[in-house]
């Protein structure tokens, strides 16, 4: 049952509408998520501004979407997990590989697993990360910068997967394709 309904750019609290404005004309809607987000000025402008943080981090898009879909693997977050699958697969990477992070199995590529195994790690041990697994980590090419900015992916994702596990969010037609 959901218990925040999402707002429109029309119903959404003043602190919302011009980030929903700018959302609408990024991506050519309003992603239910965001939305709902829009409940809260807080919530909605924080995400998005750490959002824009995320994209200017060491990672490709790619990468970053793969961190994000790991986390929301874990976190069980249906809406997310449909979202970044989709993202991913615009931006072209094989849909084996989405399929074995959903999966939890290796993508077949050791720079990408040690990356999601990272994540899953950093995320199911609630911070705690095995030594070999930083180690794998950096041995596939990544810094402690990396390391670090792994947890701003996390972070975004406590917010949204939460959010869609306090009040199930409906999963926009942009991303119903690949639940």
């Amino acid at each position: 049952m959901a218990i925040l309904k999402p707002q429109t750019i029309e119903s959404a609290p003043q602190g919302s509408k011009v980030t929903l404005q700018a959302i609408q004309q990024r991506y050519g809607f309003v992603p239910n998520l965001m939305a709902t987000f829009a409940n809260s000025p807080a919530l909605l402008n924080g995400y998005v501004g750490l959002d824009a943080v995320w994209e200017k981090s060491s990672f490709s898009a790619q990468e970053r979407q793969l961190i994000v879909l790991t986390a929301s693997v874990v976190n069980r977050c249906g809406y997310c997990i449909a979202a970044h699958a989709t993202a991913l697969e615009g931006l072209r990477l094989d849909p084996e590989c989405i399929q074995a992070v959903r999966n939890r199995d290796s993508l077949g590529d050791e720079r990408l697993d040690a990356l999601v195994t990272l994540t899953r790690e950093l995320v199911v041990e609630r911070g705690f990360v095995a030594p070999k697994t930083v180690e794998r980590f950096v041995a596939a090419g990544f810094n402690e910068v990396a390391l670090m900015e792994v947890l701003i992916g996390v972070a975004l994702k406590v917010m949204s997967n939460y959010l869609d596990n306090l009040t199930p969010i409906a999963i926009d037609a942009a991303f119903r394709g690949l639940r």
